[in-house]
């Protein structure tokens, strides 16, 4: 019997963990089994967008943050990717899944609410750490990226993965048909990917739109790695790392919540 609803009693202790692990790896084997569409595909485009910018006004641009305009452009092209390849993750995961009836077959096992945004979220955080990862070793081949502190870049590339994880599964379970799935990729999540600093410093912005861009997580995102990779950013990593950490929490939060109520996923 399904956990989602409260009902049933568990037999496998405090923590599925044979469940757990099974989500995990089928979301993780979801996007490995087509890695030209989900690892090679941004790989490609991430080089297309710096081959492009480069080409069209690298050469007349000056230096943005005392480095070369295509190193400053680099991180935020890395991190939009990898963003957006979580998104679409959980998003599609559960999406299909809800389209075609069969999502009954991951509610049905003996998984707490908690279980299943955490495997969830292990396929959305896998897949973006191997985008940042094909990324950024490109980007060191061919524009000579370095990596200023590692450790910064890997934490706001996981809770960066993890924030639009948690807003895929948000989409996913509040749309009903790919066309509202569509509204919500298109209309929300590609400008809060976009205008978040990813191609020009907020400092050149008018102040008005310079106070609405810091109330985006995903600025926060673009600027953490950018500081972990080149060592510049545009505001403090440790706000960024407070900003995103709520932000993500408040998200992970309303997923755990549906899945407990079963909100647009029950019959």
């Amino acid at each position: 019997m399904s956990e989602i609803g409260g009902m049933g009693t568990r037999r496998f202790g405090r923590v599925n963990w044979l469940g757990l692990y099974t989500l995990a790896e089928r979301e993780v084997r979801r996007f490995v089994s087509v890695w030209t569409q989900t690892l090679l595909a941004p790989l490609i485009t991430a080089g297309l967008f710096l081959t492009i910018f480069a080409l069209a006004i690298g050469p007349t641009r000056g230096d943005v943050m005392g480095v070369p305009f295509i190193e400053f452009l680099a991180p935020g092209i890395l991190m939009m990717t990898v963003i957006q390849n979580s998104f679409a993750n959980t998003s599609s995961s559960i999406m299909i899944a809800k389209v075609q009836g069969n999502i009954v077959d991951t509610l049905m096992p003996p998984l707490s609410p908690l279980e299943l945004v955490l495997g969830y979220m292990a396929g959305a955080v896998g897949r973006g750490l191997f985008v940042a990862v094909a990324i950024w070793v490109g980007m060191a081949i061919f524009v000579g990226l370095g990596m200023e502190n590692p450790l910064w870049t890997l934490v706001f590339v996981i809770l960066g993965s993890a924030f639009l994880g948690g807003l895929g599964i948000v989409a996913a379970i509040f749309s009903t048909k790919f066309d509202q799935m569509a509204a919500i990729t298109n209309f929300i999540i590609t400008p809060l990917s976009f205008l978040s600093g990813t191609f020009y410093s907020i400092e050149t912005l008018p102040r008005a739109m310079y106070y609405v861009t810091h109330a985006n997580p995903v600025f926060y995102l673009i600027d953490g790695v950018r500081y972990g990779i080149i060592g510049k950013s545009d505001s403090s990593p440790w706000l960024g790392l407070l900003v995103v950490s709520v932000a993500t929490g408040a998200v992970l939060w309303l997923c755990w919540f549906w899945f407990k109520r079963g909100y647009r996923l029950k019959a």
